[in-house]
């Protein structure tokens, strides 16, 4: 390897494993031919060297698949471009489903594939046993196989990319531990190390197990974690010949296949076991931890009856190797909130060489053109709140990560460790209302209400079926009240308030105080960062409200743009609270509180009083009912709530508003809205202002004069029993056209409905079909809201 430091470096990449060295690569195929990786002891010593290395594309977005997709490609392209193998084999996967759960599961997994292009047939038991006949088929009932899935060598991989991005020009050195991180007011400045100081412009941070201490090194939040990881070898047996399909037995929570003509058995298990900070120091090089019999003997039992043949095979050894876990099960990638120029690449999850090529390639993306190839919000690095980042949350959350690979994707799932960390002001309300819980952005949000046991979760007509249908009525009849506190609040004040939300957001900025603006937020590509509502309180204070899960990023969106403006940004979060009173009787209710909220306009805001407490009541709706968004001091939200309850209104729950939203036909980040998209994509072009001046406004621009129009239609199907979920694939006429985003049951509709992205014109009141499960059912377009009971659009 090289053997002197340079004094710079355009981008240094810290850590050898399988993302290092990916990210190294495509940084010098994209023309960064100074880029350096650093490397406190050898290539692949932490994670990648013991990886299972199985490369399955099929993940549960269209992006993740995507990525893994490219690994595939690259991995095959590398033994070309550098002549060195990679160990590609592609013998293809096999899931077995031993429930009838579980079967659900895997077909709507084989209709994903279908969407995404990727080869996926459903089997029977006879016919996967005949794929892996050292199997136990008597509980089997079905089966997916996927023939293009594989596994690879991990240490040739990396090879193969140190070698092609060395002779691009990049520099590698090994045995260089990295000491210390300079940066110069929330930039990256350099990097120092125990063989010298390098500058730089940006570091990508790739060091897996010990990627939280790294981060820290640069005043970064990286909430990953380290757990135990195991996989039984065993010398070979009868019956191993040539290489095998990989065999997917996730009700045992198992992954099986061949290893030098042996049995490879690894899991995950349901609840893992977690490694305190400080265990693996920088002296684990090429390290395993203690075999955990005791541990692994569930594991074993299930094995056992699923490889009958194992009872008497000659084990090798139970490889405990650690990985590393993120608090949601996805690793992070992209530049920090709170460091400029600092990228992560991290926390992967038991799957860095799967989603190493594609991952590499999208984080050196990143670093050269300051966006992802495709939309990737999912992982992004600035997603998770800061009470996530903490070792005891980390410590209790991470081992249940580790089991949740395997677990069926029940609609309604909820992660049940690390709970309880972020209380709304009507906690306490909540849970006495019956409130049953989810948790979003370390927020406990109500779901729905009146049901306290747990709900047995199912791929038919969930347990809170009839406690939404009453939540909905309510509104719909009556009043409700909606709790949008959780969502983020960022004060802009100053002189250039005005001129830099100009600038920042497509919308109508300019209106006088006392507006509620709806505005998109573009990057100059056009697509979507975020979308907001705004209240203009006076010439130089605007509030500006943001999706949950948001907050974080968003903030620093809006902060990196304000160099040059006399504004300053504050996170009012937790200040306020925000309740949206709906329905029919709303008027009411606010009347007998002592506030006459009828006087303000649509889309207008004003200071009142309810019940003795000051607030700011805004009259717009995401529900489809005619209601007003009141926000008030946090410590006052019991009062005020207390009031509403006792006049009439009913506390209504997430899944309430999300089928009233759908229904009504309004978009959502992370839904129908992404980094992908832009307003005219989406049928938002109505809120973004024509003549420009805003960030994006030259892509809309473009794609106005090329005719683009919205690709988002509603859908209502016609069977009240189906229960789409999203991401089902739409067929109009035999070909796929499309993909669901947005699922519920339409309870105003009275029949299950969706929100959709589709890839070519569709007339209203076209037939088409939804793939739920292998199962077919009708479904008829409508091009706009499926109810609008008073016929308004959302005004800008």
């Amino acid at each position: 390897m090289d053997q002197n430091l340079p004094e710079h470096a355009s981008v240094v990449v810290i850590g050898g494993g399988i993302m290092g060295c990916s990210t190294l690569y495509h940084l010098a195929q994209m023309g960064v031919s100074d880029a350096v990786l650093l490397e406190r002891n050898a290539l692949t010593s932490g994670t990648t060297w013991h990886s299972a290395a199985q490369v399955r594309a099929l993940r549960h977005s269209r992006n993740l698949t995507r990525m893994i997709q490219y690994s595939v490609d690259l991995y095959s392209r590398l033994e070309q471009e550098t002549g060195q193998n990679v160990g590609w084999i592609q013998k293809g996967s096999l899931s077995i489903a031993t429930t009838q759960d579980r079967l659900t599961h895997v077909k709507r997994q084989e209709a994903l594939a279908h969407a995404y292009g990727i080869e996926a047939t459903s089997i029977s038991a006879g016919e996967a046993k005949e794929r892996w006949p050292l199997m136990n088929a008597d509980d089997v009932l079905g089966a997916v196989w996927s023939p293009d899935d594989g596994r690879v060598s991990p240490s040739d991989v990396c090879a193969a990319l140190v070698k092609a991005a060395k002779g691009l020009g990049a520099k590698i050195f090994e045995r260089t531990g990295v000491t210390g991180i300079l940066t110069e007011n929330g930039c990256i400045k350099g990097v120092e190390t125990t063989q010298g100081t390098i500058m730089c412009d940006a570091i990508a941070l790739c060091t897996g197990l010990w990627s939280r201490d790294a981060g820290a090194l640069a005043g970064a939040e990286v909430p990953a974690l380290a757990c135990e990881h195991f996989y039984l070898l065993t010398k070979p047996i009868e019956g191993i010949v040539g290489n095998t399909p990989t065999l997917s037995d996730h009700d045992s929570h198992l992954y099986i296949r061949d290893d030098s003509g042996g049995l490879l058995v690894g899991c995950f298990e349901p609840m893992g076991k977690p490694i305190k900070p400080g265990v693996l120091d920088e002296t684990f090089e090429f390290g395993l931890l203690p075999e955990d019999w005791d541990h692994f003997e569930p594991m074993m039992e299930l094995a056992l009856n699923r490889l009958p043949a194992l009872e008497t095979a000659e084990v090798k050894m139970l490889l405990n190797g650690p990985e590393s876990f993120t608090p949601d099960g996805t690793f992070m990638l992209g530049e920090t909130a709170e460091t400029k120029g600092l990228f992560l690449g991290c926390g992967m999850n038991s799957v860095g060489l799967a989603s190493g090529g594609g991952a590499g390639m999208n984080l050196a993306h990143a670093i050269v053109h300051g966006h992802t190839a495709y939309d990737l919000t999912e992982a992004d690095a600035k997603r998770f709140a800061p009470v996530f980042n903490t070792i005891d949350h980390l410590m209790a959350r991470a081992p249940e990560i580790l089991g949740t690979h395997y677990e069926i994707a029940f609609p309604g799932k909820q992660l049940s460790t690390a709970r309880g960390l972020r209380a709304l002001p009507l906690d306490a309300d909540y849970k006495a209302a019956g409130a049953h819980m989810g948790q979003f952005y370390g927020w406990e949000r109500p779901l729905y209400f009146g049901k306290t046991e747990e709900p047995t979760l199912r791929f038919d007509k969930p347990d809170w079926f009839e406690n939404v249908a009453a939540e909905v009525k309510a509104a719909h009849e009556e009043a409700a009240i909606f709790d949008a506190s959780p969502f983020g609040k960022i004060d802009v004040q100053g002189p250039d308030a005005e001129a830099f939300l100009l600038q920042t957001c497509a919308g109508f900025m300019a209106r006088a105080p006392g507006a509620v603006i709806y505005s998109a937020v573009l990057n100059d590509r056009g697509t979507f960062e975020s979308d907001i509502t705004a209240q203009r309180i006076a010439k130089d204070h605007y509030r500006l409200f943001v999706g949950t899960n948001a907050i974080k990023r968003d903030l620093s969106w809006f902060t990196r743009a304000a160099d040059g403006y006399d504004v300053t940004l504050s996170d009012v979060t937790e200040d306020y609270a925000v309740l949206g009173l709906m329905g029919p009787e709303a008027a009411r209710i606010a009347r007998e509180l002592g506030g006459d909220l009828d006087e303000i306009g649509y889309f207008k805001h004003s200071e009142a009083t309810l019940a003795g407490v000051a607030v700011r009541a805004a009259r717009l709706s995401y529900v489809g009912e005619a209601g007003w968004e009141v926000t008030c001091k946090a410590a006052d939200a019991p009062a005020l709530y207390a009031a509403m309850t006792k006049a009439g209104a009913k506390p209504a729950g997430l899944f309430a508003q999300s089928s009233m939203r759908i229904e009504k036909g309004f978009c959502a980040m992370g839904h129908e809205l992404d980094s992908d998209v832009t307003p005219v994509q989406t049928g938002l072009d109505f809120a973004t202002r024509k003549k420009g001046g805003f960030t994006g406004a030259d892509a809309l621009a473009e794609q106005r004069a090329a005719g683009v129009s919205s690709h988002v239609i509603s859908l209502v199907l016609d069977d009240v029993d189906a229960v789409p979920l999203g991401h089902e694939p739409i067929y109009l006429e035999g070909e796929i056209i499309g993909q669901t985003s947005s699922c519920a049951f339409g309870y105003r509709i009275g029949k299950p409905v969706a929100l959709a992205h589709v890839s070519e014109a569709v007339k209203n009141g076209a037939r088409v079909q939804i793939d739920i499960a292998r199962q077919m059912f009708d479904a008829t377009v409508t091009l706009g809201p499926l109810f609008d009971p008073d016929g308004t659009r959302m005004k800008a």
